[in-house]
């Protein structure tokens, strides 16, 4: 009997550091955790402190490989997935960030964004990049550092800062500055990249007034790019995976067919179609994006992004106090038959697809002196689903077929009413698998194929087995006049901030 293999999945998060130990079997062997601050400087601005990210991933990584019961040199090799268009500058020099990472949620850069579509280049943009201009994707957040940050124009064209999404900075770190890379997935959301000739474009970073010389090189998501420092762990563990958190969501749940979509319920929820070899354009606002690339094989897809879902619960334990923990909430929600007329918009940053609509707030509707903190919890739970909902139609007509089914994964698929409230809502079956940490999953597949773990895409589908499946009820009146409402909702949250 050969020794058995080990995976390392670093599964770097919005609100969490995490850390997993996969098995050959594709069994999670320890899972850790650390959360990490959230920085809001002003209305609309959100940050994270890199090192304080960097920190959080360490302590973890030693944590799982000690719960596992193993040594590093057990690894067969690292997987990283992260929370994507966070933007990290720091200094080659010192290995310091020159500023707070912008995360993703980040609205400064929405009036540059702006500026852009009155320009007239939306066309140009989403054709290159598959994506529209909006301050969510990295290349207007790496202008504002460099504009912004004294000094910091000067030093990017001498060639001393590096940029970087989160998987770029962590892997500078594990190899204590050896390494300035990052893979396909995640170039192919900075707004940098072109998804069709698979290279940072020049015409683009002269509109941002980017230095190429500050830009990572781009690796495949699957293959040995480095080894991690010994400092760090012994044993010469080779880091062999790469991919943005729902592009390993969508490969660790096997949907590596066109058709076959999945849906991560996380700070936000993400739904990603598979559409084959060819990038194929949208006409309902989704981004069309990279599913992974793994030496000539490139998968496209389409994605539609919830900017808020688990954000939500966590808004309404820590912001309100409706709830003490997230796991009340589904206990909460149930205890009424519906939600008395309350519709919840959590635009909390603007609305993502298929709106796009950065001056979107959230809000509330249809509140009378009848309402409950469990109306409150019900209108939330299914104001998560129908913003899914909106972007699963849109993902429906730009494919031009029917899905079969929906594969979900991610910490809130643990609440039955919302996976049931979900393919009421969208029609179709949801599947749960028995490992719902499809992300981490995806990661260490990926590593693990290019370390001879696993021998073929085959033995990885054999490892994907069903939990349980949430079958859409017989339409009724109540989600008719649910979805109306929904729209009606959607449509006077719109605008706000204008």
């Amino acid at each position: 009997m050969p020794d058995p293999q080990f995976i390392l999945a670093l599964d770097q998060g919005t609100t969490s550091s995490r850390a997993l130990v996969v098995d050959q079997h594709g069994a999670i062997r320890s899972v850790a955790q650390c959360e990490f601050t959230q920085h809001f400087p002003q209305p609309g601005w959100v940050e994270h402190d890199a090192e304080e990210i960097w920190n959080s991933q360490l302590k973890v990584l030693h944590q799982a490989v000690e719960q596992a019961g193993i040594l590093s040199t057990n690894l067969s090799g690292i997987g990283i997935t992260n929370q994507r268009e966070t933007t990290i500058v720091w200094d080659r020099r010192t290995g310091k960030p020159i500023h707070n990472a912008l995360v993703w949620q980040d609205r400064r850069t929405s009036a540059t964004c702006d500026a852009l579509k009155e320009q007239g280049y939306e066309a140009m943009i989403r054709e290159r990049t598959g994506l529209p201009i909006d301050a969510y994707f990295s290349a207007s957040k790496l202008a504002w550092i460099l504009d912004q940050v004294e000094g910091a124009r000067d030093l990017a064209k001498d060639g001393f800062l590096a940029f970087g999404t989160v998987d770029t900075w962590l892997i500078w770190k594990l190899t204590e500055g050896r390494e300035h890379v990052t893979d396909v997935t995640n170039a192919s959301r900075t707004m940098l990249f072109n998804i069709r000739s698979l290279d940072w474009d020049e015409e683009l970073l002269a509109l941002f007034n980017i230095p190429r010389s500050i830009l990572p090189r781009i690796v495949d998501c699957s293959g040995i790019v480095a080894e991690c420092a010994g400092s760090i762990l012994p044993g010469s563990i080779p880091i062999a995976g790469i991919v943005g958190d729902q592009h390993a969501a969508l490969y660790g749940q096997r949907c590596r067919h066109s058709g076959m979509a999945k849906n991560t319920y996380g700070t936000g929820a993400f739904l990603m179609l598979n559409t084959g070899s060819k990038p194929r354009d949208s006409r309902h606002n989704l981004v069309t994006t990279i599913g992974w690339k793994i030496g000539r094989d490139v998968h496209y897809a389409l994605e539609g992004s919830v900017f808020i879902a688990g954000a939500l619960i966590q808004w309404l334990r820590d912001g309100l106090g409706l709830i003490e923990s997230s796991f009340e909430i589904e206990e909460l929600a149930s205890s009424v038959p519906d939600s008395g007329g309350v519709v919840f918009v959590p635009a909390f940053t603007g609305l993502g697809a298929p709106y796009w609509d950065q001056d979107a707030r959230g809000a509330m509707f249809g509140l009378s002196r009848g309402t409950t903190r469990a109306h409150i919890a019900r209108a939330a739970l299914e104001s998560i689903a129908l913003q899914c909902q909106d972007v699963l139609g849109a993902m429906r007509s730009d494919a031009g077929s029917e899905l079969g089914q929906l594969r979900v994964d991610g910490g809130a698929t643990v609440n039955n009413l919302l996976m049931q409230v979900q393919a009421d809502l969208v029609g179709v079956p949801l599947l749960r698998p028995q490992v719902t940490e499809s992300t981490a999953l995806g990661a260490a597949f990926l590593a693990g194929r290019a370390t001879g773990v696993w021998q073929s895409e085959e033995e990885l589908d054999g490892l994907w087995q069903e939990d349980a499946r949430f079958e859409p009820t017989p339409e009724d009146d109540r989600l008719d006049r649910l979805k109306l409402q929904w729209a009606k909702a959607i449509e006077r949250s719109r605008g706000w901030t204008e």
